[in-house]
């Protein structure tokens, strides 16, 4: 059946019929306007807590002579102190110590401290391990570890050792051949770690 157009009159009110319809569906401008947002109270990021440091460091001295009693000083008499000659002495770069008292010219007789920061956990370590493969012996004086070990010199019929000492993050390493001043290690712990 071929398909009839519609004439212009028609056409028109079929046209107005339409735009009635669409314009009764469309929103009205009270409809349109978005609803007011409600603000949601969003809880803020918790802070990361600080964490202080409860104890002050210890602080590492910068004098060799100044960390010793007068007694063990008076042992030591007129043994040199770090002579250039033997390497590497006083405050280093890292702000640890390094005391030689040693005469050059002495074939063994001397001393080497060396005052350095260390966590507890490579010291421990560290001191375990002089037990387990050097035969050392520990104990836990004035509320720290001390480890030591005595032989005789290879060379010369003197007494060598070597004592180490942890707290507090500090370690303090002596080692000694045929010069071992009475309460030496004890002065250093007193003067640097308070007793």
């Amino acid at each position: 059946m071929p398909r009839r157009l519609l004439r212009p009159a028609a056409a028109a009110a079929f046209a107005g019929a339409v735009l009635l319809t669409l314009t009764a569906c469309a929103p009205s401008e009270e409809q349109a306007a978005p609803a007011p947002s409600t603000s949601v109270a969003t809880e803020s990021p918790t802070p990361i807590p600080t964490i202080t440091q409860t104890a002050p460091a210890v602080r590492i001295p910068a004098d060799c002579r100044a960390m010793l009693s007068a007694d063990v000083l008076s042992q030591l008499g007129t043994t040199p102190l770090n002579d250039p000659s033997l390497g590497a002495s006083g405050v280093q770069s890292d702000g640890s110590l390094i005391c030689i008292w040693r005469d050059p010219a002495a074939d063994t007789t001397g001393l080497v401290t060396h005052i350095s920061r260390m966590d507890r956990g490579p010291a421990l370590d560290m001191l375990n391990g002089l037990v387990d493969t050097q035969g050392f012996s520990c104990y836990t004086p004035d509320a720290g570890t001390r480890c030591e070990k005595t032989w005789i010199n290879p060379t010369y019929p003197v007494n060598d050792g070597r004592t180490l000492y942890w707290r507090d993050g500090v370690l303090i390493d002596t080692q000694y051949s045929n010069l071992a001043p009475t309460g030496y290690t004890g002065s250093i712990i007193a003067s640097v770690l308070g007793g």
